[in-house]
């Protein structure tokens, strides 16, 4: 989730979203609190862990997005007087007063927080987040914690693969706004679309809160609210070094008649409501004026009627930027678009004319994406929204928060389906890089072994498949925890969105190419050391219940 407020015109304020607070929690996490408070258990050790099974949309890679969050939560956590109201209102009426003071003086001064660092590439099963502390206190931490990664770690991830399918050097937008599950979603949806790769928003919210560059141009409504050039009240520009405002229209009417010779296009079939709108909208923007042509027809119409008025603005000394296409065949319009651009530059002797930029959007995901780089298209930036915010792809990441070691006593949760079993205890975890100095393997160890050395050879297990193992000489050994928060206190640096940014970009540029692919990806290891797999599964034994045959 977003923050919303913003202080100081720091964008990466350390105020926390006002939604996020401590009834921002299952009804469940208050029961057990309270059943914890009456057997005197709310103090007990715990260490949880915050994982997730399997990696988004069909790929092998997560980005790690929301731990800011998290940290700016724990540092707030508290609950006020309407809240303990609130709960005394909803709780049996048997519950004892001596929980709601208990409540009312709690908060995360006795909690651990280990986390990798934010903006991470990310695999299934190695604890995103460990959280150590009383056990009644963590198990309150379990919904918010989980509501500020899922999301923000699934958008990111999303964001990250439209990148890669639109290519580095394409200029990507979200666009989601209107589309998102309502405002704090949208927010989100921003912050983290940005984490991911995308270069701006229209989200203007987003811009104030975040400093995240805005993008944005018009839509067909403008274009249609002018029906003729009689709805042109204002013709006239200033040029960029006149003194005195000039003709404009006419001067657009003029290079509309020559456009239409040079392209074979009937000046008749041009639609003069959207010339009108040209004109109006590069009176009010003339430094920056990138039009949409698609109201009624790109070919007939829209792309001569942009071409005349960029011309007449070139006339007055300013440098129209492009022309957004949201509906129809994409790439042959682009295409088409490109080579009436190069056309008229040459034509014209305009050699910045064929650069101008071409700005797609209408429902593009990334399946679209792969596509149009198949057929070949000469679209410069991409107008992303729906299945960017929404990632209808896949619409949950299904992080989970478990309980792994209470008081000393590793614990294991078990299930028919081995997806679930857990891996118990708290555990240190080291990704372990090959001589191109690409990540190999993340690897998981109880805490009291040595730690993996740089050149020498370790034993890396799956942790429930026998057969699969295999000994790795790392070239480098990075451990990937390191704690946020103790004593009360922020114990490391929260990263700006610009350096979680560039966290993201290095972390995924490092991956190697097949576990990045859109098509049968290759499988990151997870792995366990020999210790661990011993240990897991020996508890697993002593922890199942042997069945009996009749």
């Amino acid at each position: 989730m977003a923050a919303n407020n913003i202080s100081n015109g720091n964008h990466d304020t350390q105020n926390s979203n006002s939604l996020v607070q401590a009834l921002m929690t299952d009804q469940y996490q208050i029961t057990m609190a309270y059943a914890y408070w009456q057997n005197d258990r709310t103090y007990d050790r715990a260490c949880f862990d915050l994982f997730f099974r399997k990696n988004p949309f069909g790929g092998e890679f997560t980005l790690y997005a929301g731990l800011s969050e998290c940290v700016k939560f724990i540092q707030n956590f508290r609950f006020t007087d309407s809240d303990i109201a609130y709960l005394k209102s909803v709780l049996p009426p048997d519950t004892q007063d001596g929980f709601f003071e208990h409540l009312r003086q709690l908060d995360c001064s006795d909690v651990e927080l280990y986390s990798i660092a934010e903006g991470m590439v990310v695999f299934p099963r190695v604890p995103l987040i460990r959280l150590e502390g009383p056990l009644g206190v963590l198990q309150l931490l379990e919904t918010p914690f989980l509501n500020l990664i899922n999301y923000a770690s699934l958008v990111a991830t999303n964001a990250a693969r439209f990148r890669m399918a639109a290519g580095p050097n394409k200029s990507l937008l979200e666009f989601g706004l209107r589309r998102a599950q309502g405002p704090d979603g949208g927010l989100t949806a921003s912050k983290y679309s940005y984490i991911g790769g995308f270069d701006g928003t229209s989200n203007v919210l987003a811009g104030k809160l975040f400093g995240i560059p805005l993008k944005g141009t018009n839509a067909h409504s403008m274009i249609m609210s002018f029906a003729s050039m009689d709805d042109l009240k204002c013709r006239t520009l200033q040029p960029a070094e006149g003194s005195y405002p000039v003709e404009f229209a006419s001067i657009c009417e003029r290079w509309l008649g020559e456009v239409c010779k040079l392209c074979d296009v009937l000046k008749e079939q041009t639609i003069k409501g959207e010339l009108a709108a040209f004109i109006a909208y590069a009176r009010s923007f003339p430094k920056g004026f990138l039009a949409l042509v698609d109201t009624y027809d790109v070919m007939k119409s829209g792309l001569v009627n942009f071409c005349a008025v960029a011309l007449a603005l070139d006339e007055l000394g300013y440098r129209p930027i492009g022309i957004r296409i949201d509906s129809g065949d994409l790439a042959y319009q682009s295409i088409v678009a490109r080579e009436v651009f190069t056309k008229l530059g040459e034509s014209l002797q305009k050699p910045w004319f064929p650069k101008m930029v071409i700005v797609a959007s209408n429902d593009i995901n990334e399946d679209t994406l792969l596509s149009l780089n198949q057929q070949g298209h000469s679209i410069d930036s991409f107008g992303i929204g729906t299945h960017l915010v929404t990632c209808q792809k896949q619409p949950a990441l299904g992080c989970v928060f478990k309980l792994v070691q209470v008081n000393e006593l590793p614990r294991i949760k078990l299930s028919h389906d081995i997806e679930k079993v857990t891996i118990p205890g708290r555990k240190q975890i080291h990704r372990l890089y090959g001589q191109d100095g690409r990540p190999l393997v993340d690897l998981m160890q109880q805490m009291d072994e040595d730690p993996p050395e740089q050149g020498k050879s370790v034993l890396c297990r799956h942790p429930f498949e026998e057969s699969k193992r295999a000994y790795v000489r790392p070239a480098k050994v990075v451990p990937l925890h390191q704690l946020y928060w103790k004593d009360g206190k922020v114990c490391q640096p929260i990263s700006s969105l610009e350096e979680t940014r560039a966290v993201a970009k290095q972390s995924l540029q490092m991956l190697r190419e097949d576990h990045k692919r859109a098509l049968n990806p290759t499988p990151y290891k997870v792995s366990v050391s020999d210790n661990l797999y011993q240990f897991l599964h020996e508890l697993w034994l002593q922890s199942a219940p042997i069945e009996e045959l009749h």
